[in-house]
């Protein structure tokens, strides 16, 4: 018997967690109502900032302290000021009317490195290893992902590499359902054998994108950290120079800890893109201009809600100006 039956599901069938329907509203509706809670808080200081007179050095430390409560953090709030500060030099501004636009560009120049679409036609199987802490949305992601993939004509295999939550596996199988996709699982056991079973077999049936689901841990649990180490070195003996890319799963809401997560991962994994979930209106978005200036991971999509187009790739000038718009 072989050791692990690939698309077996539990005999007594489980009831499928519902999977929310995108709202009739257009992606760039759905971001601008992503960012309220930002730009709802940027806007009612920004008005009285922006309105006119003279640039001071009381509206660069009013200005600080927006950018800081919007979650921008502390280095990535330096070096906008400095940018502006140069920009207001280099132009010869000299009404807080213009500093709207100077914060405008200051930003885009920040973000603008981070926006690199993810390229998956550079090998067959294109292996997605994902990670994250609990809660970041790591399966959400990957139910979305598959059916992104799945709307570009690509065939997709999912690994549920999180052996740990029997609820992740459900979920997982439960998109898989909804996306015709193969979900590749166990009920127990290693998650590094149920990945390299899943890579083998996308190889032998010429599968486009592999997407590996991994246990959700706390960047501080060493050891846990040491066994998703172990998935990704297992990955590489599947399939040379996999995974092609290490994703990284990020709650907008947990304000600077995602710094300290993508630091954490990054050391770990040698991260290769990042997915900031849940700007749901209640996220500060700021936090994205944080890990621009700490660790410039190209963010590869951006989630804003449940729904099953919620997820699309990032774009710089689409985000800024959902923010002040």
């Amino acid at each position: 018997m072989a050791m692990f039956d690939f698309f077996k599901k539990d005999k007594t069938p489980t009831p499928e967690p519902e999977i929310p329907q995108a709202p009739a509203l257009s992606w760039t509706e759905r971001l601008k109502q992503g960012l309220s809670r930002t730009r709802s808080q940027l806007g009612s200081q920004f008005t009285g900032l922006f309105s006119g007179g003279k640039i001071s050095e009381e509206v660069y430390e009013e200005l600080e302290t927006i950018l800081l409560t919007a979650d921008v953090g502390v280095p990535a709030t330096q070096a906008l000021l400095e940018q502006i500060r140069t920009r207001v030099k280099r132009h010869n501004l000299s009404d807080t009317t213009q500093l709207r636009d100077a914060l405008k560009q200051a930003l885009l120049d920040l973000l603008l490195p981070l926006e690199k679409p993810l390229i998956t036609s550079t090998a067959q199987p294109f292996v997605i290893m994902l990670a994250g802490v609990n809660g970041a949305g790591k399966t959400t992601t990957i139910g979305k992902l598959a059916h992104l993939f799945r709307s570009e004509n690509k065939s997709v295999l999912i690994a549920a590499g999180d052996t740990f939550r029997a609820a992740a596996r459900e979920q997982l199988q439960a998109w898989g359902d909804r996306n015709q996709v193969h979900v590749v699982a166990q009920e127990s056991g290693d998650a590094a054998a149920v990945i390299f079973d899943a890579v083998n077999s996308a190889r032998a049936r010429n599968i486009d994108v592999v997407l590996a689901d991994t246990a959700g841990r706390l960047p501080t649990q060493l050891n846990l950290m040491e066994e998703i180490r172990k998935v990704q070195r297992v990955i590489g003996k599947a399939m040379p120079e996999a995974p092609h890319e290490v994703l990284l799963v990020l709650d907008a809401n947990t304000g600077q800890n995602a710094v300290a997560q993508v630091k954490a991962f990054d050391d770990a994994l040698g991260v290769t893109g990042l997915v900031l979930s849940k700007l749901d209106g209640t996220a500060k978005g700021g936090v994205i201009a944080a890990i621009a200036q700490s660790r410039p991971i190209p963010i590869r999509y951006i989630g804003v809600g449940e729904g099953i187009d919620d997820l699309r790739p990032f774009k710089a000038g689409e985000f800024i100006e959902a923010l002040f718009e």
